[in-house]
């Protein structure tokens, strides 16, 4: 069977006119123009969508994170990025209110990284490249991840997207569990995850990453990522293509080191269920010393 989401979001973008992209400012980053949706009711107060450049966040200012930033990688855009050398310039967000936004003071000497969602070596243009740099783009990321196999699923999205012409990307943070850390006011999420949506092959894929030391990863169907992060990435991805992952490249050249690699989906459901059931009785140890 062949999928036809980009032809669908079209003809209902034409029937139905803004009305399609009402969710959203900038259509542009999403694949069909449909913005991802917030499906777990925890997630939706004080959330406000940034519009960039070449990318859109949804910031949660609860968690002071994004929820996502979604990308619509070209070959074009990534051969631009080529000749663009990192240029840092980590700011806090002024279009969102103080009391929703993470600060420069809030990542100071927590250990842990500010870590991009939508990368620096997607963009473009040095407008986009320093767009990026926002805290409204990042999360806390233990440096081992963020400098190896993120950084590796980082390269093979952009390989993918060179090979294919173009790419939906969308990457956000899981809060899984009750026990979540905190640097400041920014929550520190469990995982972190990548959704490829490939519009030659009309499939979709997810990297699961937990945010530790790891060299591993897992790849997800749309629909099981869904129920973990609490976020749909694709809504319009019909639901034959949401059950079933698309093989997606494997991370390249970590520059964490060696080793590790992709785990089967029943090891990753046995992972998460072990780490819930060990903050489960760390939550109640915790209240019966309290008593």
């Amino acid at each position: 069977m062949k999928f036809t989401y980009p032809l669908i979001a079209a003809t209902l973008a034409a029937a139905a006119g803004p009305a399609l992209a009402a969710g959203t400012d900038c259509p542009q980053h999403f694949a069909g123009g449909q913005p991802p949706q917030v499906i777990n009711p925890k997630f939706k107060p004080r959330t406000q969508e940034l519009c960039f450049e070449t990318f859109a966040v949804l910031h949660s200012g609860i968690s002071r994170t994004p929820l996502y930033s979604a990308e619509h990688l070209t070959r074009k855009n990534l051969e631009a990025a080529k000749s663009l050398s990192r240029k840092d310039s980590f700011h806090a967000e002024d279009r969102l209110p103080e009391r929703d936004r993470a600060e420069l003071s809030d990542y100071a000497r927590s250990g842990y990284d500010r870590g991009h969602m939508a990368p620096n070596a997607d963009m473009p243009t040095r407008k986009a490249q320093a767009e990026s740099f926002s805290l409204a783009n990042m999360v806390p990321q233990v440096h081992e991840n963020n400098a190896g196999v993120w950084a590796g699923i980082e390269a093979a999205a952009r390989q993918l997207a060179s090979d294919e012409g173009e790419l939906y990307v969308v990457s956000g943070p899981a809060f899984i569990g009750k026990d979540i850390q905190q640097i400041g006011r920014v929550l520190v999420p469990t995982h972190v995850w990548k959704v490829l949506y490939s519009p030659k092959q009309q499939r979709a894929g997810a990297y699961l990453v937990t945010n530790d030391k790891t060299k591993e990863y897992a790849v997800q169907s749309i629909a099981k990522l869904q129920k973990l992060a609490g976020i749909d990435p694709l809504p319009g991805l019909p639901a034959q293509a949401r059950e079933q992952a698309m093989s997606l490249p494997k991370p390249q050249g970590n520059r964490g080191g060696g080793g590790g690699g992709k785990k089967t989906q029943p090891q990753q459901e046995d992972e998460f269920m072990l780490r819930d059931a060990s903050r489960l009785l760390l939550n109640l140890l915790q209240g019966v010393l309290g008593k």
